[in-house]
């Protein structure tokens, strides 16, 4: 049994560490809005993976976002998002690239090579974009809208880059300087292109913002590790797959989100959106976690274990959940005015 000696660090140890964690989302939630703290409760979020859902579960989900299920205001559920879809279309897609890969392992067939690449690239991405789909509770994007944002949304974005890059010499990506140089353009590049397809399709709230980030975070994703496994080999695959977890799929949701913060609701994106600080402090934190990954820091310690990236998977991870509960206040928030506004024209 621990003396009393031992268990005292440890508790001021952790005390210590929680309160950094609630400053820390007190600190990113004034960003959005409200001085609080916000409890994270992953284990709850995620809980529904772990229960038993049926075909029609899923393919009641697969048909919001038509003229006929998108639900009134009245209707939008503001409990806690409990995603679980995302993490069955993770199993097909991961089952798929072991499969190809048992194809290319054991009967050595090289026509298995591009299958793996399309499937692997597109696992982690695509399953993250399922995960916003199914926390957008206003379920007002389809399907069909949602794959248009993915592909044509992820391809601009790679063309927005080039054109950049053409223009902004950037260096090797892997100095502190370069790597900013790298991010700054990259992640401009995709939030010009999110703000297009948020104007296209008059989007308002900020989990529509979330969702319309991802799907071309999670198109740019896809297109470039594909393109860097042609280059590099399966290895470059299997790294990037697994990273793909917190770069840049939750960049863009990150920046997705910030546009709707910063612009008038029912109203475009302007150029005056773009220098607004509920938008800027978001779009900075994003330019710097890419930065960040990419960079070669000269510290032995951030390559134990991918430390440097997990750390970095962490913060981008805090930022969308501190968006997704700014995003459940927004709900909360338009339907009180609704029943408010409901209230005084029936007097």
């Amino acid at each position: 049994m621990a003396n009393k000696e031992t268990v005292k660090p440890i508790k001021r140890r952790f005390h210590y560490h929680n309160h950094l964690l609630d400053d820390a989302t007190k600190e990113m939630n004034e960003w959005t809005g409200e001085n609080k703290v916000v409890e994270i409760h992953l284990f709850a979020m995620f809980s529904e993976v772990f229960k038993a859902h049926d075909r029609d579960d899923a393919e009641s989900l697969f048909i919001v976002g038509t003229r006929n299920t998108t639900p009134s205001l009245e209707a939008v559920s503001v409990t806690p998002v409990k995603p679980w879809l995302f993490s069955r279309v993770f199993a097909v897609l991961g089952s798929s690239f072991v499969l190809l890969a048992i194809l290319f392992l054991v009967f050595r067939s090289n026509n298995a090579v591009p299958g793996m690449i399309f499937i692997g690239s597109l696992t982690v991405p695509f399953s993250l974009l399922i995960m916003f789909f199914e926390m957008n509770v206003f379920q007002n994007l389809s399907v069909y809208q949602l794959l248009t944002i993915f592909l044509v949304g992820g391809i601009l974005s790679l063309v927005a880059t080039m054109i950049l890059y053409s223009l902004i010499p950037s260096g090797n990506g892997t100095s502190w300087e370069s790597a900013l140089i790298v991010g700054f353009i990259e992640e401009t590049a995709k939030m010009l292109v999110i703000a297009f397809f948020i104007n296209r399709f008059h989007l308002n709230y900020i989990f529509n913002g979330l969702l319309v980030g991802a799907a071309i975070g999670a198109g740019f994703a896809v297109f470039e590790t594909a393109g860097y496994t042609g280059q590099y080999g399966l290895v470059t695959l299997l790294m990037r797959s697994w990273q793909a977890i917190g770069t840049h799929t939750i960049w863009s949701a990150i920046m997705g989100a910030a546009i709707i913060l910063a612009k008038d609701r029912h109203q475009p994106v302007t150029g005056s959106n773009m220098v607004a600080p509920k938008f800027l402090r978001f779009y900075l934190l994003a330019i710097l976690l890419h930065a960040a990954w990419d960079w070669n820091a000269p510290f032995a310690v951030l390559d134990m274990l991918y430390l440097q990236q997990w750390v970095l998977i962490a913060i981008g991870w805090l930022a969308i959940y501190i968006l997704v509960n700014a995003g459940l206040r927004e709900a909360r928030t338009l339907q009180g005015q609704r029943i408010l506004k409901a209230t005084q024209l029936g007097r």
